[in-house]
């Protein structure tokens, strides 16, 4: 449950202080490691705190999910394993066999995956509409429609949704409107503000923020759909552990200034690669002539650290850039301190390939670290050639 003791603190106090309790029993400031897995019970049933075995509870992670609630702006924060693990339990809540969702035509691979090959078994059925179009998305809804999924910005083609216009066409379909909010992170966007039902987070990116974790959240404005959410994920199991919760709530404690700093290198990056005659497009939401930049600027307190980019030459170029750059380290993920490059069509979104997802083989994605923007640029120019 969210702390209603810091709704009004700024985002930057609530990060540092939502769910970080002093130790009762040392005054320690930092959340203990609770690396355990059951809990003594004073007679049965007499549970200490609330705590009867690390599946269902753990002080840690419970420390992590108060934190994720207040920073989100909701009722109920919830810590998994990965970003996969969050979505799979969101789905399994939400959906039943003959219920259909629509989908992104532009998003992260493995929630593709997971769409594409694991939920369609269930007998779950998936449309793909462009989320950055009204009138795209009321065209994919059925009457079986149960979420509408977006990302935004999405990935890796940094499209912008209108989450206010398409939380009302959501409400509007009696469907759950699901943001992954993983590229912005709450210091930059809030999707439950803006009508959204629940947000994902994959926590191995900003959250976390240093390339050392995997975790996924869910949160819920809904205190009644936060109990659905919380007794699936303790039926399924795959929770966040208590090191990791630590790690991610130690990352959270700087998401607001690193946020402020991979905006600023990636403004100077994306200008520098609008100048580049290699360059053939570049996607940022920072642009003025990005097509959702009037959106982006209106639900976004800042454009984030992703920058993706087109290259003359096609395939072979783009790879050619990836394999010389030195300082951007070529590797998949994001959202750490340091940057990172990647070719999106082989790495990860290959398991797009052949879909309506596809993405351009001449495409580059960027994760524009905290590094000195002048070292940055110095990299990406002689990479380029």
């Amino acid at each position: 449950m969210s702390d209603d003791s810091h709704e009004h603190q700024s985002f930057e106090t609530r990060a540092i202080h939502a769910g970080n309790t002093a130790d009762p029993l040392t005054g320690a400031v930092v959340p203990p490691i609770y690396q355990v897995s059951t809990y003594k019970q004073d007679g049965v049933g007499g549970l200490r705190g609330g705590y009867e075995y690390s599946r269902s509870g753990n002080p840690t992670r419970t420390a992590l999910e108060e934190n994720l609630a207040a920073l989100e702006g909701g009722r109920r924060g919830l810590a998994f394993a990965s970003g996969l693990a969050a979505e799979d339990c969101l789905l399994r809540t939400l959906l039943s066999p003959g219920d259909h969702v629509v989908i992104p035509n532009d998003a992260y691979g493995g929630t593709f995956r997971l769409f594409a090959k694991v939920v369609s078994r269930w007998g779950v059925e998936w449309s793909v509409a462009d989320t950055s179009d009204p009138a795209s998305v009321r065209a994919a809804l059925t009457p079986k429609t149960k979420v509408i999924w977006v990302e935004t910005p999405s990935n890796p083609l940094l499209g912008i949704t209108d989450i206010a216009v398409v939380a009302d066409i959501a409400r509007s379909a009696g469907a759950k409107l699901v943001v992954d909010n993983t590229f912005a992170s709450p210091y930059l966007q809030q999707p439950l503000a803006l009508g959204a039902d629940v947000v994902v987070h994959s926590l191995t990116k900003y959250m976390g923020g240093h390339s050392d974790v995997v975790g996924g959240a869910l949160v819920t404005a809904d205190a009644a759909l936060g109990e659905e959410l919380a007794y699936h994920q303790n039926a399924m199991g795959a929770v966040a552990g208590p090191f990791d919760s630590w790690i991610v709530l130690r990352g959270i404690k700087t998401l607001a200034v690193r946020m402020d700093r991979h905006a600023e290198n990636a403004t100077k990056v994306a200008e520098l690669l609008t100048r580049h005659p290699k360059v053939t497009h570049v996607l940022y939401p920072g642009l003025p002539d990005h097509p959702g930049h009037e959106i982006a600027a209106k639900q976004m307190r800042n454009f984030g650290g992703m920058i993706s980019f087109r290259v003359q030459g096609g395939e072979a170029a783009a790879v050619e850039v990836c394999n010389r750059a030195k300082l951007f380290t070529l590797g998949e993920s994001l959202g750490g301190v340091e940057s990172l490059i990647e070719h999106p069509g082989l790495m990860t979104h290959a398991s797009v390939a052949g879909s309506a997802l596809e993405v351009p083989a001449d495409l580059v994605r960027l994760s524009v670290g905290i590094e000195n923007a002048d070292d940055l640029l110095a990299d990406l120019t002689q990479a380029l050639g």
